[in-house]
């Protein structure tokens, strides 16, 4: 340990000693930070478009979490060192997320110094490593040589997530059975899939410039890692997860009953909500959001012509053949029209717009049935990889064609993909910014982006338009839910129920997504309170401009600075109003 910390030592403080002004030592800080989270997280790396780092996967050792514990505490301490004062525009900007970044990380690992949930039904090696396969680039020999090397570093990189397992079986941190159980068949189906899914995929295509013996011996070789070691290193997660971790998994649900749990469910509350808002705070702010919206659709469908209530309707919008598609082609096709018509329309909404290009291709088939509804892959800023808005085409009949328009222009544009790709273009921006993260910003823009569909010449009938109010009625029961779970007592079924009584969404998916809240405390909260800030500066703005109210560069302004905490965000867009209010 005393090696690591004077080797990260070492790396920190050597470019700073070079450093003259607080903006170079600041800038200089960021590069060492950046250089170091692209070696030790090389998954990142691959997926940022640095290829440096393509023939490794990160260290999942309890000694590799220490040592990262330990270079956060560091790094913080490094850019106390520096003249805050002398900083400003971006420079203030990025030193005060730099900060931010990493008191949060340490305060987290205040609650558990390791990865106290490393696998998952929505996430962990069973689904990240296939994602990773399809981020990676596969033109030429030397691609293929790295994917072998990661191939044969799966091993290991599995022992270490169950090295983490074990140290959250041992202090308390382990996860619900209710939604670990179902881990082990997903495991089990992957590795059945293994030679025909993702992971042999890339050895079945590999372009003619590779010489055909080459092709051959990569084929030969992919082949024996997957069967050698690929799948015995599966296996034995999923006997471990099965013999050792499900029999320790806790039976309640709620991340208050976890060690020092009203507190840590307060900090994920603040983490993901970048606000001090309190779990009580935000369930009745989730009441009220209901209730709103549910009142706007009840307009709906009596603009639909439709003699009933609100469930009658439902019933009606999920069970009604006219509202789904039979074939998995004809819906993947679906999305792509949505997504060239939202294409034309953006010039209308942004003064400037990515040059990358969002792509739709469909969730890979292993565990597809416990994945949300799509999700986005973002593209690197170079264009060799596009983003991917990534369509779930299982079970079909939980799929409605009223729902696609908002699904499409949260995920691709002027959701996800136009925010993110937006922000990995702006390279004066230090590459932490250009490439983060805050779920109430992201999540937050792209709930905020599903409402300009109107503007765009979306929801035009009364079944989208009610889809459209859905999905954000979601969202809002999202606050009551997630607040409920883990704040107050609230059972799966009782969370379950209120689900199925105030959306429309499927029965299935509402399952799929309160188990989606139990495993992750918090991060559901982001989508609502984001859009409604985001909602409430742009009302601001227009209110104090009046007529030199442009909503084009109102939507730059706020992407155009990188993610970032809503305090921060409403910072910036205050002082572009002053801006736009000063402008002849």
């Amino acid at each position: 340990m005393q090696k690591i910390l004077l080797a990260i030592l070492f790396f920190v403080i050597t470019p700073l000693t070079h450093a003259v002004t607080p903006q170079q030592q600041s800038n200089a800080l960021f590069d060492a930070d950046w250089q170091w989270t692209m070696r030790n997280s090389p998954e990142f790396a691959t997926m940022v478009g640095d290829t440096r780092y393509n023939d490794s996967l990160s260290d999942t050792s309890l000694a590799a979490s220490r040592a990262a514990n330990a270079h956060q505490i560091d790094m913080l301490a490094q850019a106390r060192l520096i003249d805050r004062n002398a900083l400003q525009g971006q420079d203030l900007i990025s030193y005060d997320l730099f900060v931010y970044e990493k008191e949060t990380a340490i305060q987290r690992a205040g609650f558990f110094p390791y990865n106290a949930q490393p696998i998952s039904q929505i996430d962990g090696i069973q689904i990240s490593f296939p994602q990773l396969v399809a981020q990676m680039p596969f033109t030429n020999a030397r691609d293929y040589t790295n994917y072998l090397a990661r191939l044969r570093a799966l091993p290991k990189h599995v022992d270490g997530v169950i090295e983490q397992l074990r140290e959250g079986m041992r202090t308390g941190w382990v996860a619900p059975a209710v939604t670990m159980r179902i881990v082990p068949d997903q495991i089990e189906e992957f590795v059945a899939k293994l030679e025909s899914g993702p992971l042999d995929a890339p050895f079945l295509r590999m372009p003619p410039s590779i010489r055909a013996e080459t092709r051959a011996a990569f084929l030969r070789d992919g082949t024996a890692l997957l069967q050698q070691q690929v799948a015995p290193a599966f296996r034995k997660l999923e006997t471990f997860l099965r013999a050792e971790y499900l029999p320790a998994c806790r039976n309640t649900i709620a991340a208050s009953s976890l060690p020092g749990g009203p507190a840590y469910y307060a900090f994920a509350v603040r983490e993901n909500t970048t606000t001090a808002m309190t779990p009580q705070e935000i369930h009745q702010l989730g009441l009220q959001e209901v209730a709103r919206i549910q009142a706007e659709m009840k307009t709906v469908i009596k603009q639909a012509g439709f003699d009933g209530g609100f469930r009658e309707f439902v019933a009606f919008l999920n069970t009604d053949p006219r509202f789904y598609y039979t074939s998995a082609d004809d819906l993947l096709a679906g999305y792509r029209a949505i997504l060239a018509r939202a294409n034309a329309q953006l010039p209308k909404l942004f003064a400037t717009l990515p040059h990358s290009v969002v792509a739709v291709k469909p969730v890979p088939d292993p565990g597809a049935a416990n994945q949300p509804a799509a999700y986005y892959e973002g593209g690197t800023p170079d264009g060799t990889r596009p983003g991917y808005f990534v369509a779930n085409l299982s079970k079909l009949d939980s799929r409605p064609k009223w729902g696609m328009e908002t699904l499409t222009l949260h995920e691709s544009v002027p959701g996800h993909h136009l925010q993110i790709a937006r922000a990995q273009e702006i390279k004066a921006l230090p590459n932490f910014r250009r490439f983060g993260w805050y779920v109430a910003f992201g999540e937050g823009w792209a709930l905020y982006a599903e409402g300009l569909g109107k503007d765009m010449g979306f929801y035009a009938d009364p079944y989208s338009r009610f889809g459209n109010l859905d999905a954000e009625l979601f969202r809002a029961a999202r606050l009551v839910v997630d607040t409920g779970i883990h704040a107050l007592g609230w059972t799966r079924e009782q969370a379950i129920a209120y689900m199925n009584a105030n959306t429309a969404n499927p029965p299935h998916d509402n399952e799929v997504e309160v188990d989606r809240y139990i495993v992750w405390p918090g991060q559901a909260l982001g989508y609502k309170i984001g859009q409604l800030k985001i909602t409430a500066l742009r009302e601001k703005a227009r209110a104090i401009l009046g007529a030199k109210f442009d909503l084009r560069r109102f939507h730059n302004a706020v992407i155009d600075n990188g993610a970032m905490p809503l305090a921060l965000l409403e910072q910036q867009i205050d002082r572009w109003i002053a801006q736009q209010a000063a402008a002849k």
